[in-house]
C-alpha cells in the first residue's frame, strides 16, 4: 500500500510554504500530547506527520520517506510515545496497572550522537505532560550514568548502534518489552556500515512489534532491510507537485568556483550579508574545519567547532552555544549534517565541495526547514570542478559550471545581499554574542584510549605511566671477555 499525495487535494493544499490548517488534537493523538506540544508552538503538522500519524497510530509497521527538514521525528515519536505505557495512563483509565514496567518498551536507533541527542529532546518533549521517561544511550559518554538509569527505569531508548550493543551484550538493557522500533537515517547507516549492527539489535527484540523505518533516500540495501524485518509495511512517501526536485524549493542555493586561498575571506564576507542568522559551515576534514573555526574567532565571529578530533564534551559544548545564541557560527564536517535541527540556521556554507549528492542534501537541510527558507552557499575549488560536476548532473541542480568568483566579485556582494564595503573582519560593534568560552563543558567522564582529546582543552590526554618497582639492571662494559 502506497499513499500518493498528488492524488490528494486535502495533502497538497498542506505542501510546504502554505499555511497547515489540520492541528494534532484532530490526527487523533492523546490530549496530554497535544497539550506538551502547543506548550512550544507546535500546532499543525507537515504532510510526512499528517500522512504518517493515521497510520502509525493503528500500529502498523510504515516505512516514511521524505526530505530532510520536513518534519520526520514527530511523524514517528508521537506513535512511539503514545504506545508505552506510564502512570499517567493507569490514572486516566486508559490501561491497567499490570502493564506497567520500567524495562524499555520503544527503541529508536539512530547513526550518530548528535542525531541521539536531537531526538531525544524532541521525544522528551513531547512526551513531558505524561512524563514519559525517555534515556539518550550512546557513545563517548561514560557507562555507569547510563546504567544507573536503565536500573531506574526507562520508557523510551534513543541509541546508537555501538553502544546499544555494548550494554545489551553485558545484560545491563533488556530488550524483551520493546513494542516499537524505528530505525531513523537508515540510509546513513547503511553508509556508515552500521546495518549488520542493527540486524543484530533486531534480532534481540520481540517478534511481535511494530517496526517503522524512516529515511530521506532508499538505497536497496535499505530496502532489503524492511522486507526481512518488516510486515507489510504501508509506504508513506511525502513530496508536493511544487517541490518535485531533491532539494527543497525554499532554499536558495548559490555556487561559486572559488580559490582556496580566499575561501577565508570569501566567508568572513557571506556571513555579513543583511538578514543573517545562524550560519553553519561544512569542511570535508577536520584539520580543515578546525582551522576555520581559529580563523573565524580571530576575525571576531562568535563560532565553534564540531568534529571528530574533538571530545564529546567539546562537541556538546559548541552544540549548546549554537542553540543558545552565544554562538552563531558552527564549523562542521559531515558527522553533523545529520541531527541538528536548530531553529534559525539561514545559513549554510560548504567550505568545501561535498564527496557526494546524499551529503551535500543533508548539508543544505540544515536550513530552509519546517516551512522556513534559507540560503546555501557553495564554494567549489578548481580541483573539485569534477566532483561537483557529478553532484549537479545526480540532483539536476543547473550549476554546471559555477562563475569564478572572488571575495570583491560585484555579483557576490549582490546575490548574496552583502552590504557594499564589507571586509573580511567582522566591525567590533557588531560583536555582541558571548561566545563559545561563555558555554560550560560538561564532564562525561568521556571514554577512550590513549590520545583521546579531553572535552575542556582539546589538547590529548597521556596516560600515568606506573613508577619503578625495580631497580634497573647495570651492564658492565667489556673488551676481548674480560672485564
Amino acid at each position: 500500500m502506497r499513499y500518493d499525495p498528488h492524488r490528494s487535494p486535502r495533502v497538497a493544499s498542506h505542501r510546504r510554504g502554505s499555511t497547515l490548517t489540520t492541528t494534532f488534537r484532530e490526527l487523533g493523538i492523546l490530549p496530554e500530547t497535544a497539550e506538551a506540544l502547543e506548550a512550544v508552538g507546535i500546532m499543525s503538522a507537515f504532510p510526512i506527520q499528517e500522512m504518517t500519524l493515521p497510520v502509525a497510530l493503528s500500529g502498523k509497521d510504515v516505512i516514511g520517506q521524505a526530505k530532510t527538514g520536513t518534519g520526520k521525528t514527530l511523524g514517528f515519536g508521537i506513535p512511539l510515545l503514545e504506545c508505552v505505557t506510564v502512570p499517567a495512563d493507569v490514572e486516566a483509565g486508559r490501561a491497567v496497572p499490570e502493564k506497567l514496567t520500567n524495562a524499555p518498551q520503544a527503541l529508536v536507533v539512530v547513526p550518530t550522537r548528535e542525531l541521539c541527542q536531537q531526538v531525544t529532546n524532541d521525544l522528551l518533549t513531547a512526551g513531558k505532560v505524561r512524563n514519559v521517561r525517555v534515556l539518550a544511550i550512546y557513545g563517548g559518554r561514560a557507562y555507569e550514568p547510563q546504567v544507573e538509569a536503565l536500573k531506574k527505569g526507562v520508557d523510551v531508548i534513543v541509541g546508537t548502534p555501538g553502544r546499544l550493543l555494548d550494554l545489551a551484550g553485558q545484560r545491563k538493557l533488556d530488550l524483551s518489552h520493546v513494542r516499537s522500533l524505528v530505525l531513523d537515517e537508515a540510509d546513513e547507516m547503511l553508509d556508515l556500515g552500521f546495518l549488520p549492527d542493527v540486524e543484530r539489535i533486531i534480532q534481540l527484540l520481540p517478534a511481535k512489534r511494530q517496526t517503522m523505518l524512516f529515511s530521506a533516500t532508499m538505497p536497496g540495501a535499505v530496502i532489503g532491510l524492511a522486507r526481512r524485518y518488516m510486515s507489510q509495511p504501508t509506504h508513506i512517501s511525502a513530496t508536493s507537485p511544487d517541490d518535485a526536485g531533491a532539494t527543497v524549493a525554499n532554499t536558495t542555493q548559490r555556487v561559486y568556483r572559488a580559490h582556496s586561498m580566499d575561501k577565508p575571506e570569501m566567508v568572513a564576507r557571506i556571513l555579513q550579508a543583511e538578514g543573517r542568522g545562524l550560519a553553519m559551515i561544512f569542511c570535508r576534514t577536520k584539520r580543515t574545519a578546525a582551522d576555520i573555526a581559529d580563523q573565524l574567532a580571530q576575525r571576531g565571529f562568535a563560532s565553534g567547532a564540531v568534529h571528530g578530533d574533538l571530545g564529546q564534551g567539546a562537541r556538546e559544548q559548541a552544540l549548546r552555544a549554537f542553540r543558545n545564541g552565544k554562538v552563531d557560527v558552527l564549523v562542521c564536517t559531515d558527522v553533523a549534517a545529520r541531527g541538528i535541527d536548530v531553529e534559525g540556521v539561514t545559513h549554510v556554507i560548504n567550505y568545501q565541495s561535498p564527496e557526494e549528492e546524499k551529503t551535500y542534501l543533508h548539508r543544505i537541510g540544515r536550513t530552509g526547514r519546517a516551512g522556513a527558507s534559507g540560503i546555501a552557499v557553495t564554494l567549489v575549488d578548481w580541483d573539485d570542478i569534477p566532483r561537483w560536476q557529478l553532484i549537479n548532473k545526480a540532483l539536476d541542480l543547473g550549476f554546471p559550471d559555477p562563475p569564478e568568483t572572488y571575495s570583491t566579485s560585484a555579483h557576490l556582494f549582490e546575490e548574496l545581499n552583502i552590504p557594499a564595503g564589507t571586509r573580511g573582519i567582522l566591525p567590533r560593534t557588531d560583536r555582541t554574542r558571548a561566545g563559545l568560552s561563555a558555554e560550560q563543558v560538561e564532564d562525561l567522564g568521556e571514554t577512550g584510549g590513549r590520545g583521546r582529546k579531553s572535552a575542556a582543552t582539546a589538547t590529548p590526554v597521556r596516560e600515568e605511566r606506573p613508577a619503578r618497582t625495580r631497580t634497573p639492571r647495570q651492564r658492565r662494559r667489556t673488551r676481548g671477555g674480560a672485564a
